[in-house]
């Protein structure tokens, strides 16, 4: 193969440019499902911060072993990618010593790994522009394959906000639908736990490592999602600290893993603007929910003026979620005394999401009670 005979001439350090027939594989660049998969390798590629992940999967796919990674230098690798590289040196044993220690560590843990060309891999996130070589994960990864639905928004919503979210991943929870978020406060941790309280498949997209829940208040409700079937998902090392520019592009695995995405509440400089990009990018069904209409939510208000649909429940998503969406059978005989006077503060909004997890309060529509 053309781009295989290309790699062996740089290892062997010949100066080549980059062709036309590698950048034409570049575009088209698709990793052979029927090779046998080498995880140390691929997990020592997916180490590697300063690559792109279409990079990750080019340099995945133009290697046939952890010998070719060895005698890859900085500028072997810059002829390869057909770019400069900022970093000052590059080590590839360090890269593979660093992934024999995790391999390690996943197996200690219990964290299980997946990569592109297997055939386990989410079907919807494969067929995206960039999706990650590897993914990680905790749980249930046949939830990522059901019909799902991001919904995502603000970390700072106001109330209306935190009750339509809450309120849509219980109906989508009902339905059987999965809902896609980023464990993130405020519009994310509503609509997981909504789903989680009905019992439903939730999927929460990380920007760390999948053994680094951020923040750490939603370590229980990420502990709800896992014992309802549902699963933790992360393309980033174990061990990944929380990074800001780490979140932006995990979003592009939220959108990619729906065939729908629903903001929510977004301000103007929201990160859910850039899961709506990617939405978009993607081909995928974009919405914006009514409540995201109110004043200091101009991301939203923006993407509906652009032409996104506005929503006020899952009904309008589809009709087919409507049949007996608003029958409330026995919500009544769970629902005791109302509770008055909420904390709406981050840390309030913590502690009743601890207290729901527990089972000792319940919500129906936007209103908390104590559970009989």
């Amino acid at each position: 193969m053309i781009c295989m005979i290309f790699t062996e001439n740089i290892i062997q350090g010949v100066n080549l440019k980059v062709s036309g027939a590698l950048k034409a594989y570049k575009r088209e660049m698709k990793l052979v499902t029927g090779k046998e998969t080498n995880r140390t390798l691929l997990l020592a590629i997916n180490r590697i911060s300063f690559l792109r992940p279409r990079e990750r999967l080019l340099l995945a796919d133009m290697l046939s072993g952890e010998g070719d990674f060895l005698r890859i230098s900085k500028k072997t690798l810059e002829e390869m990618l057909g770019r400069r590289l900022k970093t000052a040196f590059f080590e590839a044993d360090s890269y593979l010593t660093e992934a024999l220690r995790e391999e390690k560590y996943l197996t200690n843990r219990n964290i299980l790994c997946t990569f592109y060309n297997n055939a386990d891999y989410p079907r919807f996130l494969a067929s995206i522009y960039d999706p990650p070589l590897v993914l990680y994960y905790r749980g249930n990864l046949d939830s990522c394959d059901f019909d799902a639905i991001a919904v995502v928004g603000t970390r700072r919503p106001d109330r209306n906000g935190i009750r339509a979210s809450f309120e849509l991943g219980m109906e989508l929870g009902n339905r059987g639908i999965t809902v896609v978020s980023g464990l993130a406060r405020g519009i994310d941790s509503q609509a997981h736990l909504g789903c989680v309280s009905t019992g439903g498949r939730a999927v929460a997209v990380l920007g760390t490592g999948v053994d680094y829940i951020y923040p750490a208040s939603n370590r229980n409700l990420a502990t709800a999602i896992l014992d309802k079937g549902g699963a933790i998902v992360s393309e980033y090392p174990t061990g990944t600290p929380p990074a800001r520019y780490n979140f932006p592009a995990r979003n592009r695995i939220i959108s990619g893993l729906a065939g729908t995405t629903v903001i929510v509440q977004a301000p103007k400089k929201s990160g859910a603007l850039f899961t709506a990009d990617y939405a978009l990018d993607q081909g995928r069904d974009l919405f914006v929910h009514e409540v995201g209409l109110s004043e200091g939510f101009e991301g939203t208000i923006k993407l509906c003026a652009d032409g996104a649909k506005v929503i006020r429940n899952a009904c309008d998503l589809s009709t087919s979620l409507c049949n007996g969406l608003w029958e409330d059978e026995d919500y009544g005989k769970e629902a005791g005394m109302k509770i008055e006077n909420t904390d709406e503060t981050p840390e309030g909004m913590a502690k009743y999401i601890e207290m729901e997890l527990e089972q000792k309060i319940i919500r129906r529509h936007g209103e908390m009670y104590w559970r009989t």
